[in-house]
């Protein structure tokens, strides 16, 4: 346990995003016991001309503009930061070196905002909690000089084509430059070991109070008149993280199951052949507080997992939310997934897929189903802290 230091925390996403973090999480947990300032990442030139309408830039624009405090107490323990500047827009520059030189510029506008607040909240021996940052805090290190630095790697961003002309490149330089590099998947810590032998698997953290199979009392109208079997799965539905191929043999392979896909599609979903199979039914988006019901209504749960580098590194955190229900799971087999293969059938290929889930139906019971659940509960936000603790304990020590 960590108790009374002063944390910075930052990475990609804000505070007041609306879609979950696991950043967010930990910060919270942070402060239960330590004092934590959360720094909002400071917006872009071109952000704040494009998304002008979007109610998190329209409060940005209000701190630059002064009409609302850039430092804002959460409560007795935490602080948020926007930061009271704009950085430029760099993305789209292909040649490192005026890339580098801007992207400078840019960490010290940043680092300076963070500099202020600290220097308010009267912060000393901090330790910086960065959550994937590899550009704009780059420089931190040298510009705040922290009593620790932790670089949090959960996905693997230089995949991602946004970070892919720079991505690996700085991302590679920052955790060698980092005190200790902490990650919630075995792959991503593999990666991390080649620049920095001090980077620790701290597992994943998750948040399933909701998904707690005696609190559902009612079955959604839409998936009430879809027969046993329902092969299901929850989660934006995007051809750049799951296998459209699989899930198309899932379904021809037997006519008798019924594959219900609940959330939103991307471009190549909705124009897919699922939509001409009959026992493939797309339910759409739905609220957060409703989803458990849905889930409740399976009775095997997919992740269909596309294998490629943006991927493969992967924490499904949807998992721990399959399992929390008690329900049998079949997914793609990835080195993150070993973490769960005792609680979970982990497919290879497409005929590995139905296989398996004939097995799942035939050998699921009510003792399955609880051991499950017990598992799913040991991934708390709390324990994965915990993990977090102590690998800055063992790192200090050293």
């Amino acid at each position: 346990m960590i108790k009374g230091r002063d944390i910075i925390v930052y990475g990609l996403q804000s505070l007041d995003s609306p879609i979950g973090s696991n950043c967010v999480n930990i910060a919270k947990i942070f402060a239960k016991n330590n004092r934590v300032l959360y720094v909002n990442y400071p917006v872009s030139r071109l952000t704040l001309l494009r998304h002008s309408a979007n109610s998190l830039i329209k409060i940005r624009k209000e701190v630059l503009a002064g009409k609302q405090p850039d430092l804002v107490k959460v409560n007795d323990n935490m602080w948020y930061l926007n930061p009271q500047t704009k950085l430029e827009s760099i993305s789209s520059i292909n040649f490192r070196p005026i890339f580098s030189y801007l992207n400078k510029i840019n960490n010290k506008r940043y680092s300076k905002q963070i500099l202020k607040a600290i220097n308010k909240l009267g912060f000393s021996n901090y330790i910086m909690f960065n959550d994937g940052d590899f550009y704009r805090a780059f420089y931190f290190k040298e510009s705040l000089k922290p009593s620790l630095m932790i670089y949090y790697t959960r996905d693997n961003l230089r995949e991602v084509p946004f970070f892919k002309k720079h991505g690996a490149y700085f991302e590679d330089r920052l955790i060698k430059k980092s005190d200790l590099v902490v990650s919630n998947s075995m792959y991503l810590n593999d990666i991390a070991k080649v620049n920095n032998p001090n980077s620790v698997y701290v597992g994943q953290g998750c948040d399933v109070t909701l998904f707690n199979r005696d609190l559902i009392t009612i079955v959604p109208e839409d998936i009430k008149t879809i027969p046993s079997p329902v092969i299901g799965y929850i989660g934006a539905l995007k051809s750049s993280r799951l296998d459209i191929a699989v899930i198309e043999h899932i379904a021809l392979s037997n006519p008798k199951w019924n594959v219900v896909l609940v959330g939103p599609e991307d471009e190549a979903f909705a124009n897919s052949n699922l939509h001409n199979i009959k026992n493939v039914h797309f339910l759409g988006s739905k609220k957060e507080i409703e989803l458990p019901k849905y889930l409740n209504a399976f009775n095997v749960a997919l992740n269909p997992q596309a294998l490629n580098e943006l991927t493969i590194g992967n924490y499904p955190r949807k998992i721990d939310e399959y399992l929390a229900m008690g329900k049998p799971v079949v997914a793609t087999l990835t080195k993150t997934m070993e973490v769960f293969a005792d609680y979970t059938y982990l497919a290879k290929n497409k005929e590995e897929y139905v296989e398996l889930i004939t097995k799942a139906l035939e050998e699921d019971s009510e003792e399955l189903a609880k051991s499950r659940i017990t598992f799913a509960r040991t991934h708390t936000w709390e324990n994965n802290v915990n993990a977090i603790y102590q690998a800055i304990s063992n790192t200090i020590e050293e």
